[in-house]
């Protein structure tokens, strides 16, 4: 399996609430509604609490700011990926997916990557 991680960052005009809430309730039907043309097996949205919850930790590292949120998405293969810029359907349905995080995401804040887990713990 490859996943792909995005950690996200609102556009400045969104509260955190009017992100995730357009986010899981807009968005995520979105995301579920193209799975197959994509060959998406698994998608998980992670929602980051409240700024001062995280005040502490952060500072105790001298960490940057806390993403508004992480996607993740998971894939059989980067073969399989690489197959969805070949499927008409796949790059309609890429184009649709980011046409919407236009609407509520910073892309330019907001880094993405490939990868592959290697578990440590469970």
């Amino acid at each position: 399996m490859i996943k792909l991680t995005f950690c996200l960052i609102r556009l400045p005009h969104l509260s955190r609430e009017a992100f995730q809430a357009y986010w899981f309730d807009t968005h995520g039907p979105l995301v579920a509604s193209v799975a197959e043309a994509l060959q998406i097996r698994r998608y998980v949205q992670t929602h980051s609490l409240p700024a001062d919850l995280n005040l502490e930790i952060r500072s105790a590292r001298a960490a940057p700011a806390e993403y508004d949120g992480v996607a993740e998405l998971w894939f059989d293969s980067l073969t399989a990926v690489t197959a969805n810029a070949q499927r008409p359907e796949a790059r309609a349905a890429g184009a649709l997916l980011l046409k919407d995080e236009r609407r509520f995401i910073d892309l330019s804040k907001s880094p993405l990557w490939w990868s592959e887990e290697r578990p440590v713990v469970g």
